[in-house]
This record gives C-alpha cells, structure tokens and sequence, in this order.
C-alpha cells in the first residue's frame, strides 16, 4: 500500500505528498517571472501540496478541523519551529488555569509579602505539576507505539518527528485562557470540550506523523491518559492539590 512508499523511497527527498504522505523532491517548480507549477505527486498523480498556495489562515482553520492533509503541510512541507515555545506557552496557561482553581489565591486578600510569595509559589508548582503529566501523557504514547509498532519508531529523527508533532498538537490548549477570561456557568463543559479537542488533535497528529490507521493511535493516546492519571494520583495521595 502507500503507507510503505514513503520508508522506501526516503532517499527521494524531503517532502511529503499530502494527499498519500508518498516522499517527494520538490512541492513546485519556479519558471521565473512569476510562474510556478505545483508538483504532481509520482504515487497518487495529486497536486503534492496544494497549501502552498493558501492564505496561512486558511490552513489554519483546515488544522483546526484536523484535516490530515492540513497536517501534513504543517509538519512535512513548513519550517515551523516553534513547538518548544508553544509547548511553553500552553502548560503557562493550564497552570495558570491551576492557580486560579486554587480556593485560596481567590479568598485571601492579605498583601502580606509572605501570602503573596506563597501565591507565586504555587503558580510555580502548578507549573511544574502540569509539566510531569504532559510529559508522562507523551510517555505513555511513545511506549505503547514503540510496543506495537516499533518498526515505525526505529531512528532517533522518528522519535523528534513525533514529539514535534505531538507538542504542536496541543495548540488547543491555548484556548484555556479566553475559557477563563470569559468565565460563566458552562466553563466545566468548555474545558472539558477543549480537553476533547486536544487529544483529537494529539490523535491526528500520530497518525499523519507515522501514517498508521485511525484506531492504533487512539490505544497510544488511552494508555497515555493512564500513565498521566497515575501520576495526578500520585500527587494526591501526596496531599497536593492538583
């Protein structure tokens, strides 16, 4: 099938078909004076990346339905490399959302600079208590994948590949602060709609990454939410609150 093209024909270059994920050497070819002709992928006869001609918005909203093609262009054919600050950015919003919950950074007003110091402190530790579950979330992941499927996860660059795709992945995640700004009864239900979306994403993500079947990423993502809740009911068993 196609899944198998692209592994064997990685030496043909650095793009990726979004239509078959088949390996190609050139998104399109530039005629000067203006005229470019999109390439034509050699497995599936498509277009190889029809989004190099759309506004980056439109791409953005194609991403957001989690259209793989949409994926793929992110991933494959762009040179994003802003996961590590995402990533960043999205676990300083959930802490934040943390910190927030937590009943007595909104019921004690005292200005004693202890009290305030406390409060930071407590930001600081959602902060990091956001982090070990994100990190053992992708654990999970990366060891249930590697224990059916390792050939796909044989190199080091298939493992980057994964991570990078898997942290762009959490973009939903930023959704958390206007949830919060705009605060009203059905916030419960918006978080757990935003929780919903992040792991169709995370879903996607694996399987345009690693082109592989709808169902095998959804093990990797179930055994990753095992491995996360172990680790929050550690925590409170420890008596943090989480």
């Amino acid at each position: 099938g196609l899944g198998v093209l692209p592994r064997a024909m990685a030496a043909l270059g650095a793009y990726r078909c979004i239509e078959c994920n088949g390996e190609a050497t050139e998104l399109y070819r530039d005629y000067q004076r203006g005229v470019l002709r999109i390439s034509i992928c050699k497995f599936c006869q498509k277009s190889v990346d029809k989004y190099i001609e759309y506004d980056p918005v439109i791409i953005l909203i194609n991403a957001v339905l989690c259209k793989a093609q949409a994926y793929r262009h992110i991933l494959f054919n762009t040179k994003i490399n802003i996961h590590g600050k995402l990533c960043i950015f999205c676990l300083l919003c959930e802490a934040y959302l943390r910190w927030l919950q937590l009943q007595d950074s909104s019921q004690n007003t005292d200005p004693d600079d202890l009290i305030r110091y406390a409060k930071e402190w407590d930001f600081y530790r959602m902060f990091g208590i956001a982090s070990l579950e994100q990190t053992s979330f992708f654990i999970g992941i990366f060891i249930t994948l590697w224990w059916m499927t390792p050939e796909m996860l044989k190199r080091k660059s298939d493992f980057i590949l994964l991570l990078k795709a898997l942290l762009l992945s959490t973009y939903g995640k930023l959704l958390l602060i206007p949830a919060v700004i705009w605060e009203h009864d059905y916030t419960p239900l918006c978080l757990a709609f935003i929780k919903v979306f992040v792991l169709i994403s995370n879903s996607q993500a694996i399987r345009v990454t690693l082109n592989l079947n709808r169902i095998l990423p959804w093990f990797a993502i179930f055994f990753g939410l095992i491995l996360e809740n172990g680790v929050v009911c550690l925590f409170q068993k420890m008596g943090w609150h989480v």
